[in-house]
């Protein structure tokens, strides 16, 4: 076996199936494009549902990748096991309706046996099948050459995942010898068991059925192979480490974070969790936000939030109080950059991320874990169990995630109420539990647009109008070979028609002839890359072979191709002005107006946005030349091209370059030169999620139009003020001054008044058990004003314990004070809390001050009684 490293091993296992006229898929981004079903990517086939289920046909049916992939059902675990991660790398090879289990079964025993490859001892290997799988039992006996004690049926051994494809699997252990005998009863030590002696290292999965939705199983059209391997198991064994944790893919983090600890890895088993877990998540963390995603209180955002604050929790543990997490990304950088080189790219803004995050927590973490603390001893001395009510206050007041405080309180031998926390947590926002949306996972082949293999060449690139031979006619998913009325699907041999990609809409337009004529509402693109056209017959009939007039709508494409290229020039704009951590995160080029989604992690002032806009128009007054070229994609990677991160591009690639300030890979259509644009407006920019900020804009007539729309707005302030426009700016400021010296008089007589009244309230002071209480109903017109007013009448009874109600509009504020010498018996917070409950709401705060609201305004008499209450029964 040779020695070999982890980066080796994955390049390796990409050569070999290379080598046997496998594709090669890149690693796609950790953040599902297209797909709703998924949180995260999760495995290796993930990102090749499209191939499989038929809605995309690949360049090649073999396909080979080394896939990034992040799961989190089980995050308790990792830190505690040897193998446990939330983010791992998934190697696999496939095959979309080619070669079967035959091949698979050999290219797997190959790649793990051949001196030129891995080179293990075969005598250490052994199989698992499904009891039923005859022909893999044949060809791992008859054609490997195993022999039979080492070929184990395995009823489990059926990939099913609902609904889709499905099929027996066969996975390959690799026997680690004798030392690891002790670690399980002898009753799961066999390749399957639950043992670390037989390590299972490769799944190969033969997906030959379609599970239906009545539970049924019939055969799928195509036959295909899907296998993983994961990389840090792999890597272990050939390393002979006893972990996952001991190979080259976590030591460097590890020994970074014994610098910074100045604790040693391997000592006990409380630190070596810590180094566990911490290199564990950093380099999910680094990935993930390298690839998009942000952390936030909802969906994947979530999920990166609890995952920083757990590694932080674990860093105590290590004696680390600071910040630090931050600095491992140039250590995940240094490890995997070579193959990820997303993550050194983005290495300055995942740096700024993650430290930003960590501060956050670490302001709240000391104090939440003296609270939990408490709730410990508490729970020990009852029933063992920890207040659910309380288990959300830590979440929802000190950042604390409810699975943070399960697992402090499965070492502490307690358990948490979670219903109860369900409960509190349902009067919230959905959490990242529930931000998966519903989908299938992978969807039934459809075989009528699969089949159709004959090409269909796109001519809009070049003309919105061809004359071109109608080849395909599809009504509720059968070809036809005429239609008279209704909506259809049709593709022609050629179309001057732009499918929706890339942010671009379809085109729309006219099919017509003399016997027929359709409207065309929306085109996509078939498995096999035609341009499909959903069309609406209005007219006679379209019949199968016939030559017709295909004419786009020129007026909407010259709009649309504006601001397509309008949004090339905003992309590199938002570049120079805030960034290249910038990056495109969706977009929609309509002929209307654009849209545009980017990574940024706050909202962009108006100079900077005036900014962005100047350099997009000047760019348009300079009327530079949009030169679009197709070349081999290392030679657009020399010119600089700009790619859309989780896109997959071929070969050749269409590059669009705007006099060099602008170059991206881009199948769209575009301008011939920037002064077509006419003039670009932005009209406005907001948040849309965590760390993800939209710019919308207009471009030509519909940016003149906002500029009209301006332009009679400040036509009618003039005339409001009655004044000319070159004295409307002098007329407003003198109006303002004059509006904030009233104001200022206005303030002067209230607070005189209110004064006048708050001095009278020491004489309803009253001694409640030896204790002076003053509780009253004020006048004010919001919670500001009326924490003024208490500390007028504070200020004047210093010894008393007071209570202040008003309504605001609807609404019902209120605020307490207590004196801090008596705050030992009383608190605040707690009568606030008290009192806000009568009145339909919430509040609190320290013992010596509290605040809070509700919204029935009829209560406030009982509120106020709450405290006469209060004190009575705390004295």
């Amino acid at each position: 076996m040779k020695k070999l490293t982890g980066n080796e091993i994955r390049q390796m296992f990409l050569d070999y199936f290379k080598s046997h006229d496998h594709m090669v898929e890149p690693s796609a981004s950790l953040v599902p494009v297209d797909d709703d079903s998924l949180l995260w990517i999760n495995s290796g086939v993930a990102t090749l549902k499209k191939y499989f289920d038929g809605r995309t046909v690949p360049t090649k049916p073999r396909i080979v990748n080394a896939q990034k992939a992040i799961r989190t059902n089980d995050i308790e675990n990792v830190g505690f096991t040897a193998r446990h991660h939330t983010f791992f790398e998934m190697l696999g090879n496939f095959s979309i309706g080619d070669y079967f289990k035959k091949e698979a079964i050999i290219r797997a025993w190959e790649f793990l046996t051949h001196e030129d490859w891995i080179g293990f001892d075969p005598d250490l290997l052994y199989v698992t099948i499904h009891p039923e799988d005859i022909d893999a039992y044949n060809l791992w006996k008859d054609v490997i050459g195993l022999d039979e004690s080492r070929i184990i049926r395995i009823e489990g051994n059926f990939w099913d995942i609902g609904e889709g494809p499905c099929g027996p699997n066969s996975e390959i252990f690799y026997d680690r010898g004798e030392a690891y005998d002790t670690t399980s009863p002898e009753s799961e030590m066999y390749p399957g068991g639950e043992n670390e002696r037989y390590l299972e290292i490769w799944n190969l999965v033969f997906s030959e059925f379609n599970h239906n939705k009545d539970g049924s199983y019939t055969p799928l059209p195509k036959q295909n192979i899907d296998t993983g391997m994961g990389l840090e198991r792999i890597t272990s064994v050939i390393q002979d480490a006893k972990t996952n944790f001991d190979t080259d893919l976590f030591t460097p983090i590890i020994k970074e974070i014994e610098v910074v600890s100045k604790k040693d890895y391997g000592v006990n088993d409380t630190y070596d969790t810590a180094f566990k877990v911490i290199s564990d998540h950093i380099r999910t963390v680094a990935f993930a936000i390298a690839d998009g995603a942000l952390p936030s209180n909802e969906g994947r955002g979530y999920v990166l939030r609890r995952l920083i604050r757990r590694a932080v929790r674990f860093s105590k543990d290590l004696d680390i109080n600071q910040a630090f997490m931050y600095q491992l990304t140039d250590v995940v950088s240094e490890v995997m950059g070579g193959f990820y080189p997303n993550v050194s790219e983005k290495k300055d803004f995942v740096k700024e991320v993650i430290k930003g995050e960590e501060e956050r927590f670490l302001q709240t973490l000391d104090e939440g874990i003296k609270i939990y603390q408490g709730l410990r001893d508490r729970a020990k001395q009852t029933n063992g169990v920890i207040d659910g009510k309380d288990a959300f206050k830590l979440y929802d007041t000190y950042g604390f995630p409810y699975e943070l405080t399960v697992e402090y309180a499965a070492l502490d031998g307690l358990t948490v109420d979670e219903a109860v926390f369900n409960e509190e947590m349902a009067q919230q926002k959905e959490r990242a539990r529930q931000g998966r949306k519903s989908g299938d996972s992978m969807q039934v082949q459809s075989e009528t647009f699969h089949s159709i293999t004959s090409p269909s060449v796109f001519k809009g690139y070049e003309t919105t109008y061809v004359e071109s031979t109608l080849d395909y006619i599809v009504k509720d998913d059968q070809l036809v070979d005429s239609v008279e009325e209704g909506k259809v699907e049709v593709i022609f041999s050629e179309t001057p028609f732009y499918s929706e990609s890339g942010g671009q809409i379809a085109d729309t337009g006219i099919i017509s002839n003399q016997f027929g004529k359709a409207e065309v509402d929306y085109v996509y693109k078939a498995p096999n890359g035609q341009n499909v056209h959903v069309i609406n017959v209005v007219e006679g009939r379209l019949t199968k072979g016939e030559s017709y007039q295909l004419q786009v709508n020129t007026e909407k494409r010259r709009f649309v191709i504006k601001n397509h290229t309008a949004t090339h020039l905003l992309h590199q704009a938002l570049k120079d002005v805030i960034g290249e951590h910038a990056n495109q995160a969706g977009s929609l080029v309509q002929a209307e107006r654009l849209r545009f989604d980017f990574s940024h992690l706050e909202s962009i002032s108006k100079a900077d946005l005036q900014q962005i806009e100047d350099i997009v128009n000047e760019k348009i007054y300079e009327g530079l030349d949009v030169v679009i070229k197709e070349m081999p994609i290392d030679k657009a990677k020399e010119l600089g091209a700009m790619a859309l991160f989780g896109e997959k591009y071929g070969d050749i690639v269409r590059v669009v370059n705007i006099d060099n300030y602008s170059v991206e890979l881009c199948g769209g259509i575009h301008v011939g030169n920037t002064s077509d644009i006419g003039v670009f407006k932005i009209v406005s920019e907001s948040g849309i999620g965590a760390g993800i900020r939209r710019i919308e804009a207009v471009t030509s007539k519909f940016a003149v139009n906002v500029y009209k729309e301006e332009e009679d707005k400040l036509s009618q302030i003039d005339q409001l003020l009655k004044s000319k426009p070159e004295n409307t700016v002098h007329k407003l400021e003198t109006l303002l001054t004059d509006k904030k010296e009233l104001q200022i008089a206005y303030d002067g007589l209230k607070r005189e008044l209110q004064e006048t009244k708050l001095n009278d309230l020491s004489a309803s002071t009253v001694e409640i058990d030896g204790i002076n209480v003053i509780r009253q109903e004020v006048e004010a017109s919001n919670a500001k004003e009326l924490r003024e007013q208490m500390d007028v009448i504070k200020s004047q009874n210093q010894d008393a314990v007071i209570a202040l109600s008003a309504i605001t509009g609807d609404k019902v504020s209120l605020v307490v004070t207590v004196p801090k010498e008596l705050t030992e018996k009383f608190h605040a917070g707690q009568i606030m809390k008290g009192m806000a409950e009568i009145v339909g709401g919430k509040g609190g705060g320290r013992p010596d001050m509290a605040q809070g609201g509700g919204t029935n305004p009829e209560s406030i008499t009982a509120a106020l009684q709450f405290v006469e209450e209060y004190i009575k029964d705390n004295v």
